[in-house]
């Protein structure tokens, strides 16, 4: 037996929450964004993003899994054709809540949910370890060289004093 959600439903029962979570789902892949309640949009999160992987997988199973919640095939195609390649890079985080305010009648938090289409910019990723190049301990100035993740050598100079010197030329005498 399933084990069934914690908090209360949304709207009634169980099968009328799925309804909506789907309904929901295929607004958002529709129109790329929609604007609900918080509680909605949270509870909406995990099913989008589930989906949104299987449309990665992009196979015959992974497609018939997402139709057996989002029925209407023009939806499920648009996922899985045009949604998908463009997420293809992104590990997660497929979709973006961002609040609003609340809602005049019901004071409800509102929120804009949408889809994070934007592509994927990789972080620099910096080496910890930098290499100390031996100076004479009379000089005042040290090169400290930090490999970088597409193999460039960045360079600075350090004005440091005598003791700091002899603890970098201990070091470079160490490795």
């Amino acid at each position: 037996m399933p084990k069934p959600t914690k908090g209360p439903r949304l709207g009634g029962g169980p099968a009328h929450e799925r309804l909506m979570l789907a309904n929901l789902a295929a607004a958002l892949f529709t129109h790329k964004s929609i604007k609900t309640t918080e509680t909605r949009a949270k509870r909406l999160r995990p099913l989008a993003e589930r989906m949104v992987q299987f449309a990665k997988r992009g196979d015959l199973h992974a497609r018939r899994r997402v139709l057996a919640t989002i029925t209407d095939k023009t939806v499920v195609h648009e996922l899985f054709t045009v949604i998908a390649p463009q997420v293809n890079e992104r590990q997660g985080g497929y979709t973006r809540i961002t609040k609003l305010g609340f809602r005049k009648g019901d004071n409800a938090s509102m929120v804009q949910m949408e889809l994070v289409l934007e592509p994927l910019t990789p972080k620099v990723k910096r080496s910890k370890t930098a290499t100390v190049a031996a100076t004479p301990v009379g000089s005042e100035n040290v090169v400290v060289e930090d490999v970088v993740a597409d193999d460039v050598v960045v360079e600075e100079t350090v004005v440091a004093d005598d003791a700091a010197v002899d603890d970098a030329a201990v070091e470079a005498d160490k490795k």
